[in-house]
């Protein structure tokens, strides 16, 4: 098969398109023919060699993909051959082939093309496993999402919305802030002119936001922390703005506030099988219905995949940008 190889760190052009070993499915697993795969950040820093792989897993980047079910490795049941799916991965979605465990495959939702659902398994489980299952977002909430025109932020938008709550982003452009308002957000903040505390605040009376995800990390922990509500819970999701940031104790002390912190990529199996599964009980009746969709940016050739990762990096795109198997 085909896959996008690194064989040095660096910059786009360290992504190489090669001919590499089929993969086999072990146990537990099954083979994936792959449609689709979607860039996230986590791709970018494995090139420029800051995020190696975790142990045991596909050395080629990829967190995510969509495609048919090729074969069917020992001790799997309830697939078959023929399968039209999509997967959580630990890596290797820049291919034509991935082994995946069973326990992170997803079917295709209805109504959902197979290349777009691609979009879907990375996106759906980070916000259901941390607004939801982690900091509980409730009806009627306030849900602030930093970086709101990115896969993630699309994402929780629209899953906010469907549970009821109230939803607040901020975004670096107009166009960018529209995007989210037609998804359904409510409070629209533009980080670079605007103060998000400030601007949250007045927008909801002085209480702030109940759940804030973010994936700024130390750049933006003190003025999160000043956005929280009482009882307000703080997802922690990337570190683009840095990993060490000042908490001041006694602010969240006075708002009985949480902070949590979580990756998604390094979990146990047994963790991702969770995860899955709760996405697929609560997340999929709201696709197969259109309350929820992927939202996606373009589509690239897999084999020009540096081109996708310039976008990305560009930050010019609204939603997910997928890479196509040619």
């Amino acid at each position: 098969m085909h896959a996008i190889t690194i064989p040095e760190p660096g910059g786009p052009e360290a992504l190489v398109w090669d001919e590499v070993p089929d993969p086999v499915p072990a146990e537990g697993e099954v083979l994936v023919e792959v449609v689709a795969g979607a860039v996230n950040r986590a791709d970018i820093l494995q090139r420029q060699g800051f995020y190696d792989p975790p142990p045991g897993a596909s050395p080629y980047p990829g967190l995510e993909c969509s495609g048919r079910i090729a074969a069917i490795g020992p001790g799997v049941s309830g697939w078959t051959v023929g399968d039209e799916v999509c997967a959580l991965l630990s890596g290797g979605g820049y291919a034509e082939k991935v082994a995946v465990p069973a326990g992170q495959l997803l079917p295709v939702p209805e109504g959902v093309d197979l290349r777009q659902a691609a979009a879907l398994p990375e996106v759906t489980c980070t916000v259901w496993s941390n607004v939801f299952m982690v900091a509980q977002l409730r009806p009627g909430e306030t849900l602030l999402v930093h970086g709101g025109s990115s896969g993630i932020g699309t994402m929780a938008i629209q899953l906010a919305k469907a549970v009821g709550a109230k939803v607040a982003v901020t975004a670096g452009t107009k166009e960018k802030l529209e995007r989210c308002a037609e998804l359904g957000a409510d409070i629209l903040i533009d980080y670079r002119e605007q103060d998000f505390v400030a601007e949250l605040k007045a927008a909801t009376g002085g209480a702030g936001a109940d759940v804030i995800l973010d994936n700024m990390g130390a750049k933006y922990l003190d003025r999160n922390v000043q956005s929280l509500a009482v009882n307000g819970r703080l997802a922690i999701i990337g570190m683009q703005g840095g990993i060490k940031g000042e908490l001041n104790i006694a602010a969240l002390l006075n708002k009985r506030a949480a902070i949590s912190a979580t990756s998604l990529r390094a979990r146990p199996l047994a963790e991702k099988t969770a995860i899955v599964a709760a996405v697929r009980e609560h997340v999929w009746p709201l696709l197969a219905a259109g309350h929820v969709r992927p939202v996606v940016d373009r589509e690239i050739p897999m084999s020009d995949a540096a081109a996708a990762h310039r976008v990305v990096e560009e930050s010019g795109h609204v939603g997910k940008v997928l890479l196509v198997v040619p």
